[in-house]
């Protein structure tokens, strides 16, 4: 008879968002993945942007400041979210190997059942309620991987405002253009509206029955204060750089040429400093789901002549090392070729 394996549950009792982060960024970096972990937690008034954005110009920041919400800045791309309360996120580690990405999806499926709420999976990221006018998004996941170790969060909306969003973020109109925030906001619920008993509470125990029942095991949760940094010296060191200044906001360099397009795949914005015709230094901001190549290709850029050929040298080093993004790199060539004028 196979043994059960290992599982460890971890519940978060703080809402600051970088001890959250920071402690999902241990989870995937330190923990054994050989047992099953499973991560639950949430974040309070807190805007979350992307590994490439800029928080200058995407978010209001006086009146973030005033309403005393948080930023705070994932490592993955995307774009910027809103945490309120009514946010409750999940975290999955395992070993790579052997890692099916429908096991997770059961679990969470389990506990939505457990709670009264039918969903269902949609595509490779979301969980719906099918509804009569149409399915809507209660719950949204991203996945990463490495050579041993498999991760996965996502978040569940259980009585989110999902108004708030658009009251801290000053996106260019480009963005409205191609991503107007009312559609966003047709295609969401959150489960209260279905289940109005619903609470976080509710949520984290469904959770833990299903994981625990999935793995046939059982586990106390451990619960996580502020307190525990102490006794982790890296997680310590990961909360503080997730804390830092340079960490959220960096530097906010005045460029001679700024280049701004939405893409199909996401918003750029560049921006270069030349000098005898060469860029001597460059930052590239996006919510594209591509984060590695953002950063090679704003490495790529520094060096070459500011000139079509120059954009189309700082591609081709990019698609070295991406070769599967052919077709956003071609898209990408094209409009960078497209904003210099030799």
């Amino acid at each position: 008879m196979s043994q059960a394996p290992r599982v460890r549950i971890l519940l978060s009792e703080t809402y600051n968002p970088w001890f959250n982060l920071a402690t999902e960024d241990w989870i995937f970096r330190e923990l054994d993945p050989s047992a099953q972990t499973l991560f639950l937690w949430r974040n309070d008034n807190t805007v979350v942007i992307g590994r490439n954005q800029n928080p200058w110009s995407e978010c209001n920041l006086t009146r973030m400041e005033e309403d005393k919400v948080f930023l705070a800045r994932r490592t993955s791309g995307g774009g910027a979210v809103f945490h309120d309360l009514g946010n409750t996120c999940f975290t999955f580690l395992s070993a790579k190997e052997g890692y099916n990405k429908t096991a997770n999806i059961t679990i969470l499926l389990d506990a939505l059942s457990r709670l009264g709420v039918k969903a269902q999976a949609s595509g490779r990221n979301d969980l719906v309620i099918p509804l009569e006018d149409g399915p809507r998004k209660i719950s949204g996941s991203a996945y990463r991987e490495t050579k041993d170790r498999a991760f996965h969060h996502g978040t569940f909306l259980i009585g989110a405002d999902l108004t708030r969003l658009s009251n801290y973020l000053t996106p260019h109109p480009k963005k409205l253009e191609s991503k107007g925030s009312a559609s966003v906001r047709s295609r969401v619920m959150n489960i209260r509206d279905l289940q109005p008993e619903a609470s976080h509470e509710a949520l984290v125990e469904a959770m833990i029955g299903a994981f625990c029942d999935f793995h046939g095991a059982t586990a106390e949760p451990e619960l996580l204060e502020p307190s525990f940094l102490e006794s982790q010296p890296s997680l310590k060191r990961t909360f503080d750089h997730y804390a830092s200044w340079d960490w959220r906001f960096g530097n906010a360099p005045r460029f001679s040429h700024q280049m701004v397009e939405y893409l199909s795949w996401g918003f750029f914005e560049v921006h270069v400093d030349a000098e005898n015709g060469h860029v001597t230094r460059a930052q590239v901001f996006s919510d594209a789901l591509y984060p590695d190549l953002v950063q090679d290709l704003q490495a790529a850029l520094v060096g070459k002549p500011h000139s079509r050929d120059g954009m189309r040298q700082a591609v081709a080093e990019a698609r070295s090392r991406h070769p599967a993004q052919e077709r956003e790199l071609g898209e990408l060539e094209a409009w960078l070729m497209g904003q210099v004028e030799v």
